[in-house]
């Protein structure tokens, strides 16, 4: 689980999303899971919790990629620091918070996805950064 400083946003893995330890330890508010293949979590109740069940590739309903992009825009907007998760944390997880990063900040996704790669190992799938890219 990696911070995307300066911002509230951190992407991870599965087994990030389930180590509510160390969710609470680093003030994360909200855990938003974006992995179709994993089993939902069970945060405890002092956290916000999303599920988005997106596979890593194409064929993603537009309006599900939407509704992750805007639902995590929406966290950052209000300052509410927000780990997002999915499978390995390399694809979908960084996908989905440099799109919502792109549309706070303005600027081009493509800017803001290699932002995230710097700071977090990823291997985004191009198909699926295809689809998440016209959001």
């Amino acid at each position: 689980m990696n911070q995307i400083v300066p911002y509230p946003l951190w992407i991870g893995h599965a087994g990030d999303g389930r180590d509510y330890r160390r969710i609470l330890d680093a003030g994360i508010q909200v855990v938003v899971q974006l992995a179709a293949e994993e089993a939902a979590l069970q945060p405890p109740r002092d956290l916000v919790y999303c599920r988005f069940p997106l596979v890593d590739g194409l064929g993603n309903p537009a309006a599900l990629l939407d509704s992750a992009v805007r639902n995590v825009l929406g966290f950052l907007q209000a300052g509410m620091p927000t780990l997002v998760c999915c499978g390995s944390g390399r694809s979908r997880a960084p996908a989905i918070g440099a799109a919502a990063l792109a549309l706070s900040l303005n600027l081009p996704p493509a800017q803001c996805l290699e932002m995230v790669v710097r700071q977090h190992p990823s291997d985004v799938s191009p198909g699926f950064w295809a689809e998440v890219a016209k959001v």
